[in-house]
């Protein structure tokens, strides 16, 4: 199954328009290579990167599982973090919303290469947290 979603992720991302393709692809590989727990799928939409490993029961509405979701908006890249306020802000730094989001915005790929450390750790301080 994981070989098919990422073929489905990897078609989405051939459909986009460069820039945002080579942009889009950069921060998948990020995830990718940030943990081997992480898997990805088409989920709103949209590429997303979820835990694949075992976690203990939780209700499915806090989304605990799931990592990140890259939206082009506006001509944006937003990558949503759906528990992301979680994630230590001196490590990823995004806009933090009340229902438990941090957005963080990418406008280039240069944009996305300087703030590849800071996804890296943010990634991780993630994946710290959920792996307990």
């Amino acid at each position: 199954m994981a070989n098919l979603n990422s073929q489905k992720v990897t078609e989405h991302i051939n459909s986009l328009e460069s820039p945002n393709r080579e942009t889009v692809e950069f921060l998948r590989e990020i995830f990718l290579n940030s943990n081997s727990g992480i898997a990805e799928q088409i989920k709103w939409n949209s590429p997303c990167f979820y835990y694949s490993g075992k976690m203990k029961n939780f209700d499915a509405k806090e989304y605990k599982r799931d990592l990140a979701v890259i939206n082009l908006h506006r001509g944006k890249i937003l990558i949503v973090f759906p528990t992301g306020n979680k994630i230590d802000n001196t490590i990823l730094k995004g806009k933090d919303y009340p229902d438990g989001r941090k957005i963080v915005e990418i406008q280039s790929l240069e944009e996305a290469k300087n703030k590849k450390e800071e996804l890296q750790s943010g990634i991780k301080n993630w994946m710290e947290q959920i792996e307990k």
